[in-house]
């Protein structure tokens, strides 16, 4: 196959990344007749994030002469965007471009892309739903479709979205209780979940902690039967599932967390955001501990950042892959054919 940049095949994909424009444009008009403010994250930061899963790229800053400083591009916008809260923005959005490591290769997947971020000071996490809902329908309208589709499935973006709690999906699609494997406090109990595990066919292996059980049933017996035919919202994570949301009121054992999917595909992932920063500094600490257990590694905590927790308003925020969205509305197979310039 020819380089990307090679004429014919640029002019074989150019009306899908001329449909991704129409997309972002039509976004971005939703959001300033919204009242938001679009805003600019920097991608340097001193700390990458803290969830144990995700990998950065790392980098150094030198000084004229020669010292160096450690930093990495952000795997998300939202520490820089949640210190614009605590700065005294109320409503605001970016297309912010960011960095993955280990996530080359996949269809889905790419070590650069481009997220869709937006926050609501003083607005309940149910707002998001409706938010995720729109934009939905935007994207279809601006690539001038009428169905989402990934591969062999379908999905209508004008259609209201099922909303369904982790613990009923599990129950629905797995024949798993797993609220009653998590204690009133949060706390997991991997033996009773690990003892269901029959009931849905998924292995357990000697090293698998609560937290990897729960995600390969959620990926194996549940993601499966989301988003098809219309959107689903999937609402009520466990909190453990959950370090940067705060706890549901009615419920302490699960967290405001929702993921937006369609077609399947894990579209957004939104919270009700945590501003207690010492419990956000003990779950970092706790995030990063299983980092360093699964990865040899670990990143530094923002201090900043929990410094301006102090200062933010109560919030709510939301984090889009957009390439997929636009995937999903052009009819792309694989995320490279809606990036302007794939990476090598």
């Amino acid at each position: 196959m020819p380089p990307w940049w090679s004429p014919t095949r640029h002019a074989d994909r150019r009306p899908v990344l001329v449909a991704r424009n129409r997309v972002k444009t039509a976004l971005r008009a939703w959001f300033e007749a919204g009242g938001f403010t679009e805003t600019e994250p920097g991608a340097l930061c001193v700390s990458p994030g803290a969830e144990t899963h995700l990998h950065a790229f790392a980098t150094q800053a030198r000084t004229d002469a020669g010292e160096a400083r450690d930093l990495y591009l952000h795997t998300s916008p939202e520490f820089a965007m949640k210190k614009l809260l605590a700065a005294g923005e109320e409503k605001i959005f970016a297309f912010a471009p960011v960095y993955r490591n280990r996530e080359a290769g996949s269809a889905l997947h790419a070590p650069e892309f481009t997220m869709l971020e937006w926050y609501r000071a003083g607005a309940p996490y149910e707002t998001l739903f409706d938010d995720c809902a729109a934009f939905l329908a935007e994207a279809a309208r601006a690539a001038n479709t009428k169905t989402l589709r990934w591969k062999d499935r379908t999905c209508d973006p004008f259609a209201a979205p099922e909303r369904i709690s982790v613990s009923d999906a599990f129950s629905k699609y797995a024949g798993v209780n797993l609220m009653a494997t998590i204690d009133d406090d949060g706390a997991t109990d991997r033996a009773h979940l690990a003892a269901q595990m029959h009931v849905c066919n998924v292995r357990v292996g000697d090293a698998d902690t609560w937290s990897d059980l729960f995600s390969r049933v959620l990926v194996q017996c549940v993601e499966p039967h989301l988003g098809n035919g219309r959107a689903t919202i999937l609402c009520e994570y466990p909190v453990a599932e959950a370090a940067l949301a705060r706890a549901a009121p009615h419920d302490p054992r699960v967290a405001e967390r929702f993921e937006l999917y369609a077609c399947g595909v894990e579209l957004a992932n939104g919270f009700g955001e945590l501003t207690d920063a010492a419990e956000q500094r003990r779950r970092f600490v706790a995030d990063m501990d299983e980092k360093e257990r699964l990865y040899g590694e670990r990143y530094a905590i923002d201090e900043d950042f929990l410094a301006a927790l102090a200062h933010m308003p109560p919030a709510s925020g939301c984090a889009l892959g957009f390439d997929r969205l636009v995937m999903l509305a052009t009819g792309a197979t694989r995320i490279e054919d809606v990036l302007w310039t794939p990476p090598p």
